[in-house]
C-alpha cells in the first residue's frame, strides 16, 4: 500500500484582499522511512511549503510528473528506484528542479562520476531540523533570485572592428 502523504500549511485567518497572492512553494520530499518522512513535512509545513511525501524513488518519479514542484528532497537507498536514479531520470527528462539529497549514506562516488546531476545540496543523515530548514531556505532562494546573464562574447574573426576592417 503506498503512503503518500500530502501535508498542506495552515488555513490562513486573513480575508482573500489581505494575504499575499504567492502560492506556497511546493515540495516533494522521497524517503523510504515513513517517519522521517512525517518528520520532515511537519517541520515544512510549518513555515508555509506545501509538502507532498512519497515512499520509495518509484512513488517520487510518478509525483514528478503529476505535479509541479519547486524542490526535491530525496534519500538515496530506497527500493525500486534509488534517489540517484530518480534524480537520473528527472534530468534525463529536462526537469531543472533543484535536489537535496539527505542521505544516510551519500553516493559520493556516483555524484562525482556523474556531475549532470547537479544536486544543490546534500544532508548528511542525522542532521538537525535546523539545518533542513536553512538548506531548503537558500536553495529555494537561489534558485529564485534573477541569475547574471552573461552574453557570449562575440567571434572577433567574424565581426567588423571599430574601423570597419574584417580580421
Amino acid at each position: 500500500m503506498k503512503d503518500n502523504t500530502i501535508l498542506q500549511a495552515g488555513e490562513s485567518d486573513c480575508g482573500p484582499l489581505q494575504c499575499p497572492t504567492n502560492p506556497p512553494q511546493r515540495i516533494l520530499v522521497v524517503d523510504e522511512d515513513s517517519d522521517l518522512r512525517l518528520l520532515y513535512a511537519a517541520v515544512l509545513v510549518r513555515p508555509g511549503y506545501h509538502v507532498d511525501a512519497a515512499e520509495d524513488g518509484a512513488a517520487g518519479w510518478e509525483a514528478l510528473q503529476a505535479n509541479s514542484y519547486n524542490l526535491l528532497i530525496t534519500e538515496n537507498d530506497m527500493p525500486n528506484l534509488t534517489g540517484v536514479e530518480l534524480v537520473k531520470k528527472l534530468r534525463s527528462a529536462r526537469m531543472a528542479l533543484p535536489v537535496v539529497m539527505a542521505a544516510g549514506r551519500l553516493p559520493t562516488q556516483e555524484l562525482a562520476r556523474n556531475p549532470a546531476l547537479r544536486l544543490a545540496a546534500t544532508l548528511l543523515k542525522p542532521f538537525a531540523v535546523n539545518a533542513l530548514l536553512d538548506t531548503v531556505k537558500n536553495v529555494l532562494r537561489a534558485t529564485d533570485s534573477p541569475r547574471e546573464q552573461i552574453d557570449p562574447l562575440p567571434d572577433w574573426r567574424s565581426q567588423p572592428s571599430a574601423s570597419g576592417l574584417r580580421l
